[in-house]
């Protein structure tokens, strides 16, 4: 059976009920994509907003959690001096991590070489080759940890006249 339209030009005096049918239609149609799109919003919104404390990890397929609660850290350690002195080398961050990182950390780390980029005090984009450095730790032991990441980077910044060791933190589930 075919399809027939009406249109309002054709069969009705314009402004009748019939004629307002597809703008309310449309209305109707665009005002429930949007509760849609709110209804879907609102508990990524609720869950950002909660205690502040980083929302449990979500396993990728149901049922299938392994591992256990861990925070991973990552540090990152710029090798120019803002001072001008020379760069810090690699043999220097490989000394800085034997003498401060993994005594603190001896169940082991990740490092990777890497190419960043900021804005200084003065508003100059500095762009330097630089470090990432992976720790990861049980969450249980997250104060602890806390204050000698802290030791760490305090050292980096003193021992190569460093601005600061940026530092960024995730909880994830582990498994080994």
């Amino acid at each position: 059976m075919p399809l027939l339209f009406r249109t309002a030009a054709a069969s009705e005096p314009a402004g009748s009920p019939d004629s307002r049918r597809p703008r309310r239609r449309t209305a109707l149609v665009a005002a429930t994509a949007g509760l849609a799109v709110l209804a879907v919003g609102t508990p990524v919104a609720y869950a950002t907003l909660g205690s502040g404390a980083s929302p449990e990890p979500r396993p990728a397929v149901a049922g299938a959690v392994r591992g256990k609660d861990y925070i991973e850290t990552r540090l990152l350690f710029g090798t120019e001096r803002p001072d001008g002195g020379l760069e810090v080398t690699d043999r220097q961050f490989l000394a800085f991590i034997d003498e401060e990182v993994t005594p603190r950390f001896p169940n082991g780390l990740t490092i990777q070489d890497g190419r960043g980029q900021w804005r200084d005090s003065h508003g100059v984009i500095e762009r330097e080759r630089s470090y990432e450095l992976t720790l990861l730790y049980p969450a249980s032991e997250a104060r602890l940890r806390g204050r000698q990441i802290e030791r760490i980077r305090d050292a980096y910044e003193k021992e190569y006249a460093q601005d600061s060791v940026g530092r960024l933190e995730e909880r994830v589930t582990a498994d080994f």
